[in-house]
């Protein structure tokens, strides 16, 4: 399969300069119009980063504006999210489905240009982007699993993965601590399609960059295996030397920094925080216009020829589908099974008969949660080939390696296991990445309690409605003598706010099986599965109510006849609710056990269900899980009450701090017995 270009000699040199420098100014343009109007937003990155941007976009990125998702088309990040109407104008006047009209509404109620790019919202936009750091590393995800299916499904003569992943990065991304993370894994495992433009423009909020940033950028990334560049950003045969230079290299991602001037063109304002966040102003944006050589009269002016130019090169990208898609069809004939296989992992179903082995548990051996999901994945990983996990330096404690499985390494990606390191929050932007990217479903483990460290990464897997499955293991005091550092109390509460997020904290074994299933079966939101270290029974079914009622989150474990109160668990502490209703009935009082593995699925459930599970009759209800009470107070309402920990832990064996803390039995049935009192 060749691979096409912009056919840049069609134009003179001269002419071809000049025009590449007519597409950068209208893009200019079109960011001081529309941040003009809107009254706010970023004109400075998108007027400094427009003359690298046309080179990258009509000399080298490999994308159909009329079929956004075709799988092997490059991927572009503008990681500098708050710099979004350069990729606007880019998707524009390359001729995505985003009207000018739409860049006239920039930041307006409903229109598919908000302040800072959103995936699935407006056509072309890869990652949502403006957390700073996020989308470079989530461009990590992206490289990692194009070589990961390049490595499972190409064969010689047929590259039917061989794309490259590109990101403008800026100062702040570089500062934050997410890239440092994803950046040094990168280079670890040689990335060699993954190229980043650095806009290295020495401006951020506060004003110089050197307030705060003065180390060798170059030197760093090249410390961490990176190819490096430095070069005038605003020199457009020097970027496309660079990224030429980079593109040859095949063992190690690079880093082109681009040196260039924030506001490029404008007299007052260029290469000043002021061109950063705020409109230049009326007055400013006319002397610019005036100094570019551009319409100061015309607001959002296009000329033809800078449209053709960038519509030229999309024309190149469909002719290039077009290859592949003739290059697919021979692979198809040539391995069907293989194809078959790529076509599952690409659809993001879950393939035929992945749950036909999954495991059951006898009820004479207690057994943790969190070993009960390494049996899980022991059971499908076989019968599930996107099925890419992975663990922040934790993977006998998150037991997340299946059996027969072998690690991902620089030299064989046809692994299906990632060894992240100590790096949480850059293995949450990766697994985002690897969703966006297609063909993968993630998932990696650590602690519970450094679900901290990874939060906003979680946050933007629930925003842009990814299938991503965080394992946390070690999920309360449970974990005994490590002490109250690693000891979880807020963290399934906080974990519980963030809307899009299935929180499943399931009671034993068979709860596990039914957990993954469900987080599986979720193809356009994420889940978090969070599990325990210390063994638990496993819950006879027998005598109490099947485990798939883990599917609707909340479900009768033990009925009593006319319950005269509720008792409403989560994972080891369902079984403190069992033994409280035992208590509870050598003292006449008929108590019902719930079993609520996940809040947000029951929330889910028709109310016809959520009332018969908890009828707005009984009013008598003890909620009752190994962290902070804040928030049970919606299921257990003003009469009930809720015996859980609002106090850090401590260090000694779990069983001793459950007694010690007030978690137990007896205080379930004792808090039932309060309650029962007030309610009558």
């Amino acid at each position: 399969m060749t691979t096409l270009l912009f056919p840049t000699s069609s134009l003179a040199e001269t002419e071809l300069a000049r025009v590449r420098r007519l597409t950068a100014d209208t893009i200019r343009g079109l960011a001081m119009d529309a941040v003009q109007k809107a009254n706010s937003g970023h004109p400075g990155m998108p007027m400094g980063m427009a003359d690298a941007a046309v080179v990258l976009w009509t000399r080298f990125l490999k994308h159909n504006p009329a079929d956004p998702l075709w799988p092997d088309r490059d991927r572009f990040i503008l990681s500098a999210g708050h710099g979004s109407m350069l990729l606007y104008s880019l998707l524009h006047l390359s001729g995505y489905d985003l009207p000018l009209a739409q860049l006239q509404s920039f930041r307006q109620w409903g229109s598919r240009t908000p302040g800072h790019p959103e995936y699935g919202l407006t056509p072309g936009v890869e990652t949502t982007t403006g957390p700073l750091g996020q989308g470079i590393t989530n461009a990590v995800g992206m490289a990692i699993a194009e070589r990961s299916l390049a490595a499972r499904f190409n064969r010689p003569g047929f590259k039917i993965v061989s794309h490259f992943t590109y990101v403008i990065a800026s100062d702040g991304d570089l500062m934050e601590g997410i890239s440092h993370e994803s950046c040094s894994l990168a280079g670890h495992v040689g990335l060699g399609r993954l190229i980043v433009l650095y806009d290295d423009n020495g401006i951020s909020i506060d004003g110089p960059t050197s307030l705060s940033f003065s180390e060798d950028v170059l030197g760093r990334f090249a410390a961490y295996g990176w190819h490096v560049q430095r070069i005038d950003g605003h020199d457009a045969t020097a970027v496309e030397t660079a990224i030429v230079s980079a593109r040859a290299e095949t063992e190690r991602p690079s880093l082109i920094a681009c040196k260039t001037h924030i506001g490029f063109g404008s007299p007052n304002r260029q290469d000043t925080h002021k061109a950063h966040g705020e409109p230049l102003g009326v007055d400013e944006v006319r002397l610019t216009k005036e100094k570019l050589g551009w319409p100061a009269d015309k607001p959002f002016y296009v000329p033809d020829e800078a449209r053709e130019f960038m519509q030229e090169s999309a024309a190149t990208g469909a002719s290039q589908q077009d290859e592949w898609e003739e290059l697919y069809a021979a692979y198809r004939q040539a391995y069907p099974e293989l194809a078959a296989d790529f076509d599952c992992t690409l659809s993001g179903e879950l393939p035929e008969g992945w749950d036909s082995k999954l495991p059951a548990f006898p009820t004479t051996k207690p057994i943790a949660t969190r070993a009960a999901s390494g049996a899980v994945l022991d059971a499908i990983a076989p019968s599930f080939p996107a099925l890419l996990g992975g663990s922040a330096d934790l993977t006998p404690s998150n037991n997340t390696l299946p059996k027969g499985e072998h690690d991902v390494t620089p030299e064989d990606f046809t692994g299906r296991y990632f060894h992240f390191g100590v790096r949480e929050h850059g293995m949450g932007g990766i697994l985002n990445g690897l969703a966006l990217h297609g063909g993968v479903r993630p998932y990696a483990g650590t602690f519970l309690i450094f679900s901290d460290y990874m939060r906003p990464s979680i946050r933007l897997a629930a925003l842009m409605e990814l299938p991503v499955i965080f394992v946390f293991t070690h999920d309360s005091i449970g974990l005994g003598e490590d002490g109250p550092t690693h000891q979880p109390i807020e963290q399934i509460a906080s974990l519980r706010l963030i809307p899009n997020l299935a929180v499943f904290r399931p009671a034993d074994a068979t709860e596990t099986v039914e957990a993954w299933r469900a987080a599986l079966a979720r193809r356009h939101a994420p889940s978090a599965i969070v599990l325990t270290r210390q063994a638990l029974p496993v819950i006879d079914r027998t005598c109490h109510a099947a485990a798939q009622g883990v599917s609707r989150g909340a479900y009768i474990l033990r009925d009593a006849d006319q319950p005269e109160v509720i008792l409403i668990g989560t994972g080891s502490e369902v079984h403190l609710a069992l033994a409280a209703q035992e208590i509870l009935a050598a003292q006449n009082v008929k108590a019902r056990v719930v079993s609520m593995p996940c809040w947000e699925l029951f929330d889910e459930q028709p109310e016809e269900y959520r009332e018969a599970v908890l009828p707005s009759s009984l009013r008598a209800r003890v909620a009752l899980e190994a962290g902070t009470t804040l928030a049970w107070g919606r299921y257990v309402g003003l009469d009930g009450a809720v015996v859980g920990l609002d106090r850090f832990g401590a260090s000694a064996p779990y069983q001793v701090l459950y007694q010690k803390l007030g978690i137990t039995a007896e205080a379930v049935a004792e808090a039932a017995r309060r309650v029962l009192s007030r309610v009558k």
